[in-house]
């Protein structure tokens, strides 16, 4: 039986990456972000719709009657010095992280209990478990998404899975000016254990496999896919 994925943010980076991979399984997608419709066309097996996940108003009719999975992709990257983060960067990053993915589960809820059985993947970042400097606003918006995915895996189980995706530096359009040449590059491949930054597609197969049921007995985890970052320190 054909499934129903939702993918917010599915255009570009993971999304795109995890599109790709979907798109190779039994699935019909339905992919929204603020500019769907210019970077894909509806056909097929796909269904795009605009959306801004961070707006109470915005318009979920786009959703199928019954969803097997919900990846919200939303994220921000705003790295500076702790003294001149303002309330509005925190305010922001919450927004973007956190309100867009509460957003976006509680519209597919209804959807995802006539299904009888789905999964839900949100990310964090390794910068919630090892502290990263000038990494304070956006480690406390995941901070509030890993809280989130253990609140959700409780309270939605048995039917209903929840699970994150912890990354590190990965090579996406939001991580352009951290990769943006050879010397950073290098320097990213140097911070982690295994030697190299991440690509899309590591997250991607990630976040396949836990919207699959293979990963059926697993909710509540957060799965660190982060080149070693979180848990190896190389002497």
């Amino acid at each position: 039986m054909s499934r129903n994925i939702v993918l917010i943010g599915g255009t570009t980076g993971i999304g795109k990456a995890l599109k790709e991979s979907l798109e190779k399984t039994d699935v019909h997608l339905y992919i929204a972000s603020r500019s769907a419709t210019s970077r894909l066309e509806s056909g097929g097996n796909i269904t795009v719709a605009d959306i801004d996940a961070t707006d109470d108003s915005a318009d979920w009719s786009f959703l199928p009657e019954e969803i097997h999975g919900v990846v919200y992709l939303g994220g921000s990257i705003n790295l500076k010095p702790f003294q001149r983060l303002s309330n509005k960067d925190f305010i922001e990053d919450f927004n973007v992280n956190v309100i867009g993915a509460v957003n976006t589960i509680q519209a597919s809820l209804p959807g995802m209990k006539k299904a009888g059985s789905a999964a839900i993947v949100l990310f964090s970042t390794v910068a919630v478990q090892r502290g990263l400097t000038f990494h304070a606003s956006v480690a406390a918006a995941k901070g509030g998404i890993e809280g989130l995915i253990r609140a959700l895996s409780a309270e939605l189980a048995p039917t209903i899975r929840v699970n994150g995706i912890a990354l590190s530096l990965t090579d996406t359009p939001m991580a352009d000016r951290l990769l943006g040449s050879d010397s950073k590059k290098e320097a990213g491949n140097k911070r982690h254990p295994l030697k190299r930054y991440g690509k899309p597609e590591d997250i991607s197969e990630a976040a396949s496999f836990l919207l699959s049921e293979k990963a059926s007995w697993i909710t509540g985890q957060i799965l660190g896919v982060d080149g070693g970052m979180s848990t190896i320190q190389n002497l």
